[in-house]
Protein backbone atom coordinates (compact mmCIF):
# COMPACT_ATOMS: atom_id res chain seq x y z
CA UNK A 1 0.00 0.00 0.00
CA UNK A 2 1.06 3.41 -0.64
CA UNK A 3 2.95 5.37 2.29
CA UNK A 4 0.78 8.40 2.15
CA UNK A 5 -2.63 6.10 1.78
CA UNK A 6 -1.63 3.81 4.24
CA UNK A 7 -0.90 6.97 6.56
CA UNK A 8 -4.73 8.65 5.67
CA UNK A 9 -5.87 4.91 6.58
CA UNK A 10 -4.28 4.67 9.99
CA UNK A 11 -4.53 7.66 10.93
CA UNK A 12 -7.39 9.69 9.41
CA UNK A 13 -9.72 8.43 11.90
CA UNK A 14 -7.42 9.66 15.06
CA UNK A 15 -8.48 13.34 14.43
CA UNK A 16 -12.21 12.64 14.76
CA UNK A 17 -11.86 10.62 17.44
CA UNK A 18 -10.12 13.73 18.88
CA UNK A 19 -7.85 11.74 21.14
CA UNK A 20 -5.31 13.52 22.76
CA UNK A 21 -2.78 14.91 21.03
CA UNK A 22 0.40 13.32 23.07
CA UNK A 23 -1.11 9.90 21.71
CA UNK A 24 -2.15 10.31 18.85
CA UNK A 25 1.97 11.90 18.04
CA UNK A 26 2.94 8.65 19.93
CA UNK A 27 1.53 6.50 17.49
CA UNK A 28 2.88 8.70 14.14
CA UNK A 29 6.47 8.17 15.75
CA UNK A 30 5.44 4.54 15.74
CA UNK A 31 4.81 4.32 12.56
CA UNK A 32 7.97 6.49 11.00
CA UNK A 33 9.56 4.18 8.59
CA UNK A 34 13.40 3.99 8.90
CA UNK A 35 13.66 5.61 5.20
CA UNK A 36 13.31 8.26 2.64
CA UNK A 37 9.12 6.89 2.42
CA UNK A 38 9.15 8.16 5.74
CA UNK A 39 8.10 11.82 4.81
CA UNK A 40 4.28 11.70 4.33
CA UNK A 41 4.01 10.69 7.32
CA UNK A 42 6.51 13.53 9.08
CA UNK A 43 4.66 15.91 7.10
CA UNK A 44 1.05 14.35 8.83
CA UNK A 45 2.93 14.41 12.25
CA UNK A 46 3.95 17.86 11.84
CA UNK A 47 0.30 18.72 10.96
CA UNK A 48 -1.33 16.88 13.71
CA UNK A 49 1.41 18.69 16.05
CA UNK A 50 0.58 22.05 14.60
CA UNK A 51 -1.61 23.21 17.30
CA UNK A 52 0.64 22.01 20.31
CA UNK A 53 3.85 23.18 18.67
CA UNK A 54 2.43 26.55 17.91
CA UNK A 55 0.80 27.16 21.88
CA UNK A 56 4.35 26.14 22.43
CA UNK A 57 6.15 28.71 19.88
CA UNK A 58 3.58 31.67 21.05
CA UNK A 59 4.61 30.79 25.18
CA UNK A 60 8.24 30.52 24.24
CA UNK A 61 8.21 33.88 21.85
CA UNK A 62 6.34 36.10 24.60
CA UNK A 63 7.32 34.56 27.80
CA UNK A 64 10.63 34.52 27.28
CA UNK A 65 11.63 36.82 23.85
CA UNK A 66 9.07 39.22 24.67
CA UNK A 67 11.48 41.93 22.77
CA UNK A 68 11.20 40.07 19.59
CA UNK A 69 7.75 40.57 19.49
CA UNK A 70 8.65 44.72 18.66
CA UNK A 71 10.01 46.74 15.99
CA UNK A 72 12.51 46.02 14.77
CA UNK A 73 11.62 42.31 14.82
CA UNK A 74 8.14 42.35 14.78
CA UNK A 75 8.08 37.92 15.10
CA UNK A 76 4.49 36.73 15.15
CA UNK A 77 3.73 33.27 16.26
CA UNK A 78 2.93 31.62 13.32
CA UNK A 79 6.23 33.17 11.73
CA UNK A 80 8.47 31.25 14.12
CA UNK A 81 6.13 28.03 13.71
CA UNK A 82 6.69 28.25 10.24
CA UNK A 83 10.72 28.27 10.63
CA UNK A 84 10.38 25.40 13.03
CA UNK A 85 8.25 22.66 11.46
CA UNK A 86 10.80 23.51 8.16
CA UNK A 87 13.66 22.62 10.86
CA UNK A 88 11.85 20.11 11.90
CA UNK A 89 11.08 18.44 8.84
CA UNK A 90 14.63 18.33 7.84
CA UNK A 91 15.64 17.24 11.12
CA UNK A 92 13.41 14.30 11.42
CA UNK A 93 14.78 13.02 8.36
CA UNK A 94 17.76 11.83 10.30
CA UNK A 95 17.00 11.35 13.53
CA UNK A 96 13.90 9.23 14.76
CA UNK A 97 12.21 10.35 18.49
CA UNK A 98 11.05 7.60 19.95
CA UNK A 99 9.20 9.28 22.36
CA UNK A 100 6.77 12.22 22.96
CA UNK A 101 8.83 13.41 25.08
CA UNK A 102 12.04 13.33 23.22
CA UNK A 103 9.89 14.78 19.84
CA UNK A 104 8.76 17.89 22.20
CA UNK A 105 12.23 18.51 23.49
CA UNK A 106 13.79 18.29 19.44
CA UNK A 107 10.90 20.91 18.87
CA UNK A 108 11.73 22.84 21.92
CA UNK A 109 15.60 22.76 20.71
CA UNK A 110 14.45 24.15 17.25
CA UNK A 111 12.50 26.92 19.02
CA UNK A 112 15.36 28.07 21.09
CA UNK A 113 17.70 28.17 17.47
CA UNK A 114 15.47 30.05 16.11
CA UNK A 115 14.87 32.61 18.66
CA UNK A 116 18.28 32.81 19.83
CA UNK A 117 19.19 32.96 16.14
CA UNK A 118 17.17 36.44 15.73
CA UNK A 119 17.97 37.47 19.03
CA UNK A 120 21.94 37.37 18.40
CA UNK A 121 21.70 39.12 15.27
CA UNK A 122 19.82 42.24 17.01
CA UNK A 123 21.89 41.72 19.72
CA UNK A 124 19.65 40.97 22.16
CA UNK A 125 19.61 38.13 24.34
CA UNK A 126 16.51 36.48 25.80
CA UNK A 127 14.64 37.57 29.10
CA UNK A 128 14.11 35.33 31.84
CA UNK A 129 10.63 34.19 32.25
CA UNK A 130 8.17 32.47 34.30
CA UNK A 131 9.52 33.63 37.95
CA UNK A 132 6.43 34.99 39.40
CA UNK A 133 5.30 31.87 40.47
CA UNK A 134 8.52 31.16 42.24
CA UNK A 135 8.23 34.45 44.05
CA UNK A 136 11.07 35.73 42.41
CA UNK A 137 10.86 39.25 40.77
CA UNK A 138 12.21 39.17 36.81
CA UNK A 139 14.70 41.72 36.61
CA UNK A 140 13.59 44.95 34.52
CA UNK A 141 13.52 44.95 30.45
CA UNK A 142 17.26 45.30 29.41
CA UNK A 143 17.02 45.31 25.68
CA UNK A 144 19.22 48.17 25.37
CA UNK A 145 22.22 46.95 27.40
CA UNK A 146 22.01 43.12 26.88
CA UNK A 147 21.19 40.70 29.53
CA UNK A 148 21.33 42.18 33.04
CA UNK A 149 23.35 40.46 35.75
CA UNK A 150 20.20 39.58 37.64
CA UNK A 151 18.99 38.14 34.30
CA UNK A 152 22.13 36.18 33.71
CA UNK A 153 22.22 34.78 37.12
CA UNK A 154 18.29 33.50 36.52
CA UNK A 155 18.48 31.45 33.97
CA UNK A 156 21.95 30.42 35.63
CA UNK A 157 19.58 28.90 38.18
CA UNK A 158 17.11 27.61 35.86
CA UNK A 159 19.38 25.70 34.01
CA UNK A 160 21.20 24.30 37.44
CA UNK A 161 17.83 22.62 38.17
CA UNK A 162 17.90 19.00 38.67
CA UNK A 163 17.34 17.44 34.97
CA UNK A 164 13.61 16.01 36.49
CA UNK A 165 12.65 19.35 37.76
CA UNK A 166 14.12 21.43 34.96
CA UNK A 167 11.90 19.37 32.24
CA UNK A 168 8.57 20.16 34.10
CA UNK A 169 9.72 23.60 35.27
CA UNK A 170 10.02 24.07 31.54
CA UNK A 171 7.23 22.72 29.97
CA UNK A 172 4.42 24.01 33.15
CA UNK A 173 6.25 26.93 34.32
CA UNK A 174 7.35 28.52 30.12
CA UNK A 175 5.70 26.38 27.78
CA UNK A 176 2.26 26.31 29.50
CA UNK A 177 1.51 22.99 29.50
CA UNK A 178 -1.27 21.49 32.09
CA UNK A 179 -0.54 19.01 34.61
CA UNK A 180 -1.84 16.25 32.74
CA UNK A 181 0.03 17.09 29.20
CA UNK A 182 3.35 17.50 31.10
CA UNK A 183 2.55 14.18 32.48
CA UNK A 184 1.71 12.49 29.46
CA UNK A 185 4.98 14.11 27.85
CA UNK A 186 7.55 13.36 30.51
CA UNK A 187 5.76 9.64 30.70
CA UNK A 188 5.06 9.81 34.75
CA UNK A 189 2.07 10.71 36.77
CA UNK A 190 0.56 14.27 37.70
CA UNK A 191 1.40 13.48 41.61
CA UNK A 192 5.09 13.02 40.14
CA UNK A 193 4.79 16.42 37.94
CA UNK A 194 3.37 18.43 41.26
CA UNK A 195 5.79 17.11 43.51
CA UNK A 196 8.83 17.96 40.53
CA UNK A 197 7.27 21.37 40.15
CA UNK A 198 7.23 22.11 43.69
CA UNK A 199 10.67 21.09 44.01
CA UNK A 200 11.86 23.35 41.51
CA UNK A 201 9.66 26.57 42.87
CA UNK A 202 11.65 25.77 45.99
CA UNK A 203 14.94 25.45 44.67
CA UNK A 204 14.38 28.88 42.71
CA UNK A 205 13.25 30.53 45.57
CA UNK A 206 15.83 29.54 47.67
CA UNK A 207 18.56 29.80 45.14
CA UNK A 208 17.57 33.41 44.25
CA UNK A 209 16.07 34.60 47.67
CA UNK A 210 18.53 37.90 47.76
CA UNK A 211 16.42 38.66 44.58
CA UNK A 212 12.75 38.93 46.44
CA UNK A 213 11.25 42.46 46.31
CA UNK A 214 11.72 43.28 50.13
CA UNK A 215 8.67 42.51 52.23
CA UNK A 216 6.94 46.19 53.40
CA UNK A 217 7.14 46.81 57.07
CA UNK A 218 3.95 46.19 58.85
CA UNK A 219 1.73 49.32 59.55
CA UNK A 220 2.38 50.80 63.11
CA UNK A 221 -0.74 50.95 65.28
CA UNK A 222 -1.35 54.03 66.43
CA UNK A 223 -0.67 54.75 69.80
Amino acid sequence: MHTMAGAALIFGALAMNEEPTTVVIQRYLDALPGDAAAEPVVRELLERAAGRLRLLCGTLLHKSYPRLTRPPANLETDELLGDVVAGLLTALRKTRPPTVRRFFALANQHMRWQLNDLAGRLEERPAAAALAESGVAAPPDSADSGLSPDARRILEVIEGLPEDEREVFELVGIQGLTHAEAATVVGVSQKTVQRRLSEARLLLAERLADLRPPTPPADTPPA
